[in-house]
């Protein structure tokens, strides 16, 4: 039986554990025939060319974590983020884990999307919300939607600034071998409110596992969301992770992926404006190294006038690693007066490693300001040398090079204890310590 067919089979199991009297019933229901007609991309579908996806779609996957695993204190902590107080909302294996987490419904929902499902009082919250965003021609968005059942749900009413970021961690054990994880957040910022969050993904053991994941976030006229992605499982894992953020008039949002670890990682994300005054900010940082691979796929879609866009996107690949970023910026006839700007820039460290970027402005309007780039080189052979003069042996020499190449993304983080978390994770990849943690 192929996956495709497992998949199905299993839904109408997952359907009856999860109520099937739930208000989401016929989206799950409808979602799960599209995807039975749509199946999994291959190489042949454009938007998939460079991402080798067949490699772990094993027929063997687990669908359900029945088990629940314990973890000891010295095993969890590091996935944190030391130095902070902050809400936590914490899965090991999928399952929610209330002894690690830190929930509230004290003036703002932090909480799990499985606690709100079945309840009225939420009903027409999610007919609102939920599933408004999605591609529903992504075979993996249809797949996610199809099962969503656990995650995070964060609905922050408005006027309210959150006093502490939130983070969101993902734990996979290893302790089932290949499972197949569908986490599905719902994040709701409403007006003239401000929050960070912080979602992360971690492994223990090289059993490998695939993450479906989806994200939703709707930013409200004049609120500010600050986002962190930190994706450092290890090479037996692989990500998908679709995320889409809606913005209304005068709203910020930022979106920071750091992608360090898994096999297979795919970054789905995009961000919609709706209304004038919206800034969008897109950053990333990607270190790979040995045979592992980092799809990034971004869009911004500029529907209104006097708006901004932002994306930087640095790529650092040893060994034999491949990068690829397909950027896309699309601003509509009536969206005047927008500025626009997209860069992605790359070093190869090695012959093997490679590197895909395919930068795009689809621009229908006349009164812009629109830019965008792609590097891909080495390092300066010339500052290297200059370095080692001064006493800086090689290896510490290339680490300082790129470091400095990535840092005007780091310094875009604003909670500085998940900055210093981020450089001694560089420090790990470039196999280095150059005292990151100041």
């Amino acid at each position: 039986m192929s996956l495709k067919d497992k998949l199905v089979s299993s839904f109408l199991a997952f359907e009856l554990d999860a109520d099937i009297n739930s208000s989401i019933h016929e989206i799950r229901s409808k979602s799960i025939k599209d995807f039975e007609k749509i199946g999994f991309p291959d190489r042949k579908h454009e938007d998939w060319k460079y991402t080798p996806i067949k490699k772990v779609l094993n027929e063997d996957l687990k669908i359900f974590s029945k088990r629940r695993h314990l973890l000891d204190f010295d095993k969890v902590k590091d996935f944190f983020i030391s130095g902070i107080e902050s809400y936590k909302i914490v899965f090991i294996d999928g399952m929610y884990d209330p002894f690690w987490s830190e929930t509230t419904h004290d003036g703002v929902d932090i909480c799990i999307l499985s606690a709100i499902l079945n309840k009225e009082k939420y009903s027409k919250l999610l007919d609102k919300y939920f599933n408004k965003l999605t591609n529903k021609s992504d075979s993996f968005s249809l797949l996610n939607t199809s099962f969503s059942k656990e995650g995070a749900y964060v609905h922050v009413p408005k006027n309210i600034e959150l006093a502490k970021p939130i983070e969101i961690v993902h734990i996979n054990t290893g302790s089932d071998n290949s499972l197949m994880l569908q986490p599905r957040n719902l994040i709701i910022v409403e007006k003239s409110s401000k929050v960070e969050i912080i979602e992360s993904h971690y492994s223990i053991e090289k059993n490998g596992a695939l993450t479906n994941s989806l994200t939703e976030i709707f930013v409200e006229e004049n609120a500010f969301l600050d986002y962190y992605k930190v994706q450092n499982d290890n090479t037996s894992n692989s990500l998908i992770d679709n995320t889409c953020i809606h913005q209304e008039k005068n709203s910020e949002a930022s979106c920071h992926t750091f992608s360090f670890g898994n096999n297979i990682t795919r970054n789905n994300l995009s961000f919609y404006q709706n209304g004038k005054g919206i800034n969008s900010i897109l950053n990333g940082i990607t270190i790979l190294n040995e045979k592992q691979l980092t799809d990034h796929h971004t869009l911004v879609h500029h529907a209104n006038p006097s708006c901004t866009s932002h994306q930087d996107y640095k790529g650092i690949f040893i060994g034999d690693s491949v990068g690829v970023f397909n950027g896309q910026v699309i601003v509509d006839k009536i969206a005047q007066q927008i500025n626009a700007f997209q860069q992605n820039n790359n070093i190869i460290i090695g012959d093997k490693a490679a590197v895909n970027t395919k930068p795009q402005l689809e621009i229908f309007a006349d009164d812009v300001k629109c830019s965008h780039g792609c590097t891909i080189g080495q390092l300066d052979k010339s500052a290297l040398f200059y370095l080692q003069t001064r006493g800086i042996p090689k290896k510490e020499a290339k680490a300082l090079l790129t470091y400095a190449f990535a840092n005007n993304v780091l310094e875009s983080v604003k909670i500085k204890p998940l900055k210093t978390k981020i450089k001694k994770i560089i420090a790990g990849k470039l196999g280095v310590n150059l005292g990151f943690e100041l």
